[in-house]
């Protein structure tokens, strides 16, 4: 997530427990309001009720019917309210003001923030609008909570993951990569190795657009593209500010990547996110990018390739065992198929109808030991990557996907539904 991805990306967190407000609930209180209050008072309980469920973004879509409202939680929309297209102007204008958008502008696409201050402590929120032939288009992505990080642990890597990924984050100099689409984690992951390293006798710099979350002690930058400050002006800034660890937010072209390559040559800790489909792609990317082979493999050190999945829910759930071709995909002999329980939810009000309550991730982590290095300096492919990194013990995303099965944690038909496997 950034890639942010997402992302803004409510890892591990379980939606309608503990009396929240659930699905249902949500629609009849808002369809019961939409007659008595204005816009201003509906638009703030929607929200408030939004950060409750642990929803991640929040959509205005206007149709030729009025303006649908959506919920995504745990990575999937979810229809909460149509309002009649007598209010939409009032709505989308409601919270364009609050984000410090132009409202007179309907033309073009428009970027805006909506700070914690204006929701009364709550989290910041991100917002972007544009126009369609219904009108007006606004999409909320609602930030992590600021000064709260996530342990490796709770993050779904297992022991060998989190003792691999410790290690490479506390070597004193070169890269830490997380790669994967949007909204696949990596934001969170890489918040979770910077909390780590967040010591008083180091300095620690960030560059980030947008900053997700505040951290203490740690010197925060956002770039600002309306006055030429990228994320290359900003990281050649920081190398003149004695720093012990740079998190780049994104490595998003050529030249930030060659700056920030040379960073990690230099006795920096480089901490940052890339698109990227797997971990051995990755050097395809930074070879894409014109960076030479000897200087990839010096510079980084692990790359951690993530995706989020959704976990079965805890309170609605059922048990069975799998069947023969359920049992191949998952390298289990079909004749110990009654040995083997597996789960899956059951829809209900406790979790959105859908069967699954929270998300966890799944990771590959590519540990870039001296045999891997000599392959990256004599460019060897990324398949050729990928079989050493196999034969020394990576768990690719696949196999940690099935083991999430196994243990009852998610379902086949959910790592499908997330992972592409080579056929």
């Amino acid at each position: 997530m950034s890639d942010s991805e997402s992302a803004a990306e409510n890892q591990d967190q379980p939606v309608g427990t503990g009396g929240e407000v659930r699905q249902k609930a949500l629609q009849e209180e808002l369809r019961s309001l939409v007659d008595v209050v204005g816009p201003g008072p509906l638009v703030d309980l929607l929200l408030e009720r939004a950060f409750g469920l642990g929803a991640t973004d929040i959509h205005f879509d206007p149709r030729d019917d009025g303006l649908h409202i959506r919920l995504r939680v745990d990575g999937i929309l979810h229809d909460i309210l149509v309002l009649a297209s007598t209010m939409t102007a009032q709505v989308i204008s409601r919270l364009k003001l609050m984000a410090g958008m132009d409202i007179t502008e309907k033309r073009f696409s428009q970027d805006g923030h909506i700070s914690n201050a204006v929701l009364k402590n709550q989290r910041d929120i991100r917002v972007g609008c544009g126009p369609t032939i219904y009108g007006e288009r606004l999409v909320l992505r609602l930030m992590p909570e600021s000064g709260s990080f996530s342990t490796l642990d709770s993050l779904g890597l297992n022991e060998n993951q989190i003792n691999s990924l410790t290690h490479h984050i506390n070597a004193p100099y070169g890269m830490v990569l997380s790669v994967g689409p949007v909204g696949s984690g990596k934001s969170t992951t890489m918040y979770s190795c910077l909390d780590l390293l967040n010591d008083p006798g180091r300095s620690l710099i960030t560059i980030e657009d947008p900053v997700e979350r505040r951290m203490h002690a740690v010197n925060q930058i956002q770039v600002d593209t309306k006055i030429d400050f990228n994320f290359v002006e900003a990281l050649r800034g920081v190398l003149r500010q004695d720093p012990d660890v740079i998190m780049v937010g994104e490595i998003r072209d050529p030249e930030t990547a060659h700056i920030a390559v040379r960073a990690g040559l230099t006795g920096i800790r480089v901490l940052s996110t890339l698109h990227a489909n797997d971990t051995t792609s990755t050097i395809d990317v930074f070879r894409d990018f014109g960076i030479p082979p000897m200087f990839i493999g010096d510079s980084v050190n692990c790359v951690i390739s993530q995706r989020l999945i959704r976990k079965v829910c805890t309170h609605s759930f059922e048990e069975y065992h799998p069947d023969e071709g359920q049992c191949r995909f998952l390298g289990i002999d079909p004749e110990q198929a009654e040995s083997v329980t597996l789960r899956r939810g059951v829809p209900s009000d406790t979790n959105f109808h859908t069967g699954f309550s929270g998300r966890t991730g799944v990771f590959e982590i590519l540990a870039v030991d001296p045999t891997l290095r000599e392959a990256i300096i004599h460019n060897k492919s990324s398949k050729e990557l990928q079989r050493l990194a196999v034969e020394r013990g990576m768990i690719t995303l696949e196999e940690a996907a099935k083991k999430k099965v196994l243990e009852g944690i998610t379902t086949i038909e959910e790592i499908h539904r997330v992972l592409v496997f080579a056929t």
